[in-house]
């Protein structure tokens, strides 16, 4: 019987490398990167967010280029025009957008196109297309659509220089300093929060005449208040950190231990905050424009698009539909974004 416990000698063949070339291999997974290519990597991996981010995209860029692809200004009225279906060119042929749109008479339902006659004769609109319709005053609105939707567009970057001009210096500059300073700051904002957003519109319009400068002010009076919050919370956690401490025993001053040693620091909570205020910010406009307080005629917002087409909704309900479809694509995409931003900046808010 062998002994187990025998000595027994080793041999060069006893022992090889893992790998034969003898170069040491790091894992991919765990290699050492960058904290922002880190974020990359994460965003990029959720679909919903690249795909929302890709919409945005392509809404910013209609918004800028469409409106100069019809003949059509987003105010020119045109009264023979009126009350047109959608129309656009090669579509036609196949009968998909050709002009024609399904009516509810008394008498029953009827299909009619009023871009051609029913009895041959000539109408002048044989060469006329709408690619979105025409409206009860003969504007395209496929013209004021793409219109209507740059001021949703300034609205979201207005929203976003208010969070970081005053949210952000408010609520970091109140928690650094705290006592008596942030409690006078916090109750200020808490008054201002408290005052419905409708109401400030409403007494703005009575020293401002409606439009995009008192829905503006608007925001600037409330719409910093949740940046406020969040930097102020992200403050009070970091203020008494190490790295703090050694920044005021090096001699910094307040403001450079404010906004140069704790602002990065929280870089990915402010975006994340902001990206979530911007869809609150277009909605605020939009229900305004809807109530009549916003854009005054005859320029054009989603809102007051959605508000004049509401009107003829029984009767050409192709009206609301595309201003309805940007809104909608608009804020879901920027709701969208805002998560896949969260999930990269802190990948475990989705274990929550």
């Amino acid at each position: 019987m062998t002994d187990l416990n025998e000595n027994k000698p080793f041999t060069a063949h006893d022992f090889e490398f893992l790998h034969k070339d003898s170069i040491s291999k790091v894992d991919q997974n765990y290699s050492s990167q960058s904290y922002w290519k880190d974020v990359f990597q994460r965003f990029i991996k959720n679909k919903g967010a690249v795909i929302s981010l890709i919409g945005i995209v392509l809404i910013i860029m209609l918004a800028i280029f469409a409106p100069h692809w019809t003949a059509y200004t987003y105010d020119s009225q045109i009264i023979a025009n009126q009350n047109l279906a959608p129309r656009i060119p090669g579509l036609e042929k196949i009968g998909i957008f050709d002009g024609s749109e399904t009516m509810n008479t008394s008498t029953g339902v009827t299909k009619i196109n009023k871009y051609i006659s029913a009895d041959g004769a000539e109408t002048g609109l044989e060469d006329t297309y709408y690619w979105f319709g025409s409206d009860v005053l003969g504007r395209d609105i496929f013209t004021r659509t793409w219109v209507g939707t740059r001021i949703s567009l300034y609205i979201a970057l207005a929203a976003v220089m208010i969070d970081m001009v005053f949210g952000l210096s408010y609520g970091l500059i109140s928690g650094y300093f705290g006592g008596a300073v942030d409690n006078a700051m916090q109750r200020f904002a808490e008054v201002l929060n408290g005052i419905p957003n409708l109401v400030i519109v409403t007494l703005l319009i009575i020293v401002l005449k409606p439009g995009l400068i008192t829905i503006t002010f608007s925001l600037m009076i409330t719409g910093w208040i949740g940046m406020n919050r969040i930097a102020r919370a992200q403050m009070l956690k970091l203020k008494e950190q190490e790295f703090v401490l050694a920044s005021r025993t090096l001699g910094a001053s307040d403001l450079t231990i404010i906004f140069k040693e704790i602002l990065p620091n929280i870089f990915g909570q402010i975006i994340t905050n902001t990206m979530f205020s911007i869809p609150n910010a277009i909605f605020t406009e939009a229900f305004l424009a809807f109530i009549g307080l916003g854009v005054p005629a005859p320029m054009a917002s989603l809102g007051s698009l959605i508000s004049d087409s509401f009107k003829s909704f029984t009767t050409h309900p192709y009206m609301i539909i595309p201003p309805i479809i940007v809104l909608a694509i608009l804020m879901l995409s920027f709701n969208m974004l805002a998560d896949g931003i969260r999930d990269a900046f802190d990948p475990r808010m989705k274990e929550m």
